[in-house]
């Protein structure tokens, strides 16, 4: 795949103006088991789209309406954009049962992703809860079709058990690329916490910071996942672990809804998720938190 670049093109879509797209190919990623909500990945058509990692699309099925959903593929122009997506509500669900050959709508992308350029020299750790490892996806393998430009790469996934842990099947490749994984489970199954490779753990996903050895004033860490989980940890990290609240960046992922800021939905204070965010800073974070709470 070519590296690509990041075209500013990518703002320039009409946010208002679907566009229909046709299914290439699905993956499921997690399957559906107990309160487990099963987990895939769509292959979309390309039709010229372009965007910047940690930008999002509304995608929806006609008739039953759009959900916003993290881009976790990167910006290359010769690749199909790939959505992960978990089927927990109507149209979610809907999309997830998307086959080959059907159509999905597709508005934007939108929101302001992440600052890639901003981070070339720097090393970067990537902390993923659950399924916000899809959005991280999408950063992770585009910083990876540029792996001279970054120093080290740690990724620390967590999840509630070892069967909610994503994208099994590309850790193989990611780790001989440089990625440093380290995994964390609440809840081990007897098997899983017998192997070491990669380095693993049964416990909350914070509990995996001593074992990162970054330098904090040359480092960026990026997190996503469930809004207790971001807080939590960019408190631990900032707090006891020495990281600057600048070098902090988390993408509120739960917040959004139209993408445009017209329904309100994802107003903090005076910031708009869906068009200021959804990444963030957490100096950024803790001045809106002052007034209201944006996990």
């Amino acid at each position: 795949m070519s590296a690509g670049v990041l075209d500013p093109r990518a703002a320039a879509a009409d946010p208002w103006r679907p566009r229909v797209v046709r299914v290439l190919g699905a993956r499921e990623e997690i399957a559906a088991r107990g309160a487990t909500r099963a987990v895939v990945t769509l292959q979309l058509e390309r039709d010229g789209l372009a965007w910047r990692p940690g930008q999002f699309f509304e995608a929806g099925v006609w008739g039953a309406g759009e959900i916003p959903i993290s881009i976790s593929s990167p910006s290359g122009l010769d690749a199909p954009v790939h959505l992960t997506v978990r089927a927990a509500g109507t149209v979610s669900s809907l999309l997830a049962r998307r086959a080959p050959g059907e159509a999905v709508s597709l508005r934007g992308p939108m929101g302001n992703g992440f600052p890639l350029e901003a981070w070339e020299g720097q090393d970067l750790l990537f902390v993923a809860g659950g399924i916000g490892l899809a959005p991280l996806r999408g950063l992770l393998w585009e910083v990876l079709l540029r792996r001279e430009r970054y120093g080290r790469i740690v990724l620390l996934h967590g999840a509630r058990s070892p069967h909610d842990l994503l994208y099994p099947w590309q850790w193989d490749d990611w780790r001989a690329r440089g990625v440093e994984m380290r995994l964390a489970v609440d809840r081990g199954d007897g098997e899983w916490e017998r192997h070491a490779d990669p380095p693993r753990i049964v416990g909350f996903l914070t509990t995996l910071f001593p074992l990162v050895d970054l330098d904090p004033a040359r480092s960026v860490a990026i997190l996503c996942g469930p809004p207790i989980m971001i807080k939590v940890s960019c408190e631990e990290l900032a707090r006891r672990r020495g990281w600057p609240e600048a070098r902090l960046v988390a993408t509120l992922e739960r917040h959004m809804k139209c993408g445009i800021g017209k329904c309100g939905h994802c107003l903090v204070v005076d910031r708009w998720v869906c068009m200021d965010g959804p990444v963030f800073r957490y100096d950024e974070l803790r001045a809106m938190d002052r007034i209201e709470p944006p996990w």
